[in-house]
């Protein structure tokens, strides 16, 4: 597998995570009854439109390097990340596939022959819809504050746990939607992505995702 390859894409997807440092465990019930409200809240969602805000923290470097976008998701598994600021980047995932637009420089990598890169594909597609409740798949710990849920997904296969240490999604209390998701590297090194100005089951077609 090129790691250079899997670390832009690392790069490119996964958002800012507040309030963790005043988390509060929950119950067991507490999160059984979180776990199915959101499940049943990603069942109906066939269509995310959002504006969104990402900040990518390094150790080695002495400032966050921070872009803007927006986000367009279609059931089952269409997604593009147009970038604005601080330069002009669109990618799409389709039919296994990922498509890269460099300001009119375009390339494609296919996700669906590496194992890996296709669970990478799935998780994307997973946390945008705020379902990623895989026993099998992750350890599971549930968290709360006052305006969030916060639910924490460490990966039990070593090949993706080797890339990601954590998955954390924030779900806002009221609609329960993904506000933010904050995907850990190792210690110190995270992508923080903070979602804004959301939209669900607006009508999308699928020409916004042709490349």
């Amino acid at each position: 597998m090129d790691k250079s390859i899997f670390f832009l894409i690392i790069f490119l997807f996964l958002n800012s995570f507040t309030g963790f440092s005043q988390q509060e465990k929950m119950t067991d019930d507490e999160a059984d009854k979180v776990r199915i409200k959101i499940i049943e809240r990603s069942k109906s969602t066939n269509t995310i439109e959002s504006d969104f805000v990402q900040t990518k923290h390094l150790d080695f470097l002495s400032n966050d390097i921070k872009s803007t976008g927006k986000l367009v998701f279609k059931s089952p598994d269409m997604i593009k990340w147009e970038y604005k600021t601080p330069f002009n980047y669109s990618v799409v995932f389709k039919n296994d596939k990922l498509f890269i637009n460099d300001d009119g420089d375009k390339s494609k990598i296919d996700l669906g022959s590496n194992k890996t890169f296709k669970s990478l594909n799935n998780l994307i597609i997973k946390s945008v819809k705020g379902d990623m409740f895989d026993d099998e798949q992750f350890e599971i710990q549930y968290f709360q504050n006052s305006n969030n849920y916060i639910i924490k997904f460490t990966p039990k296969d070593a090949a993706l746990k080797s890339f990601i240490n954590d998955f954390i999604l924030s779900f806002d209390k009221e609609n329960l939607d993904v506000v933010e998701i904050k995907m850990m590297e190792n210690a110190e090194d995270y992508t923080m992505i903070k979602f804004l100005d959301q939209k669900l089951n607006t009508k999308v077609d699928d020409a916004v995702f042709s490349n």
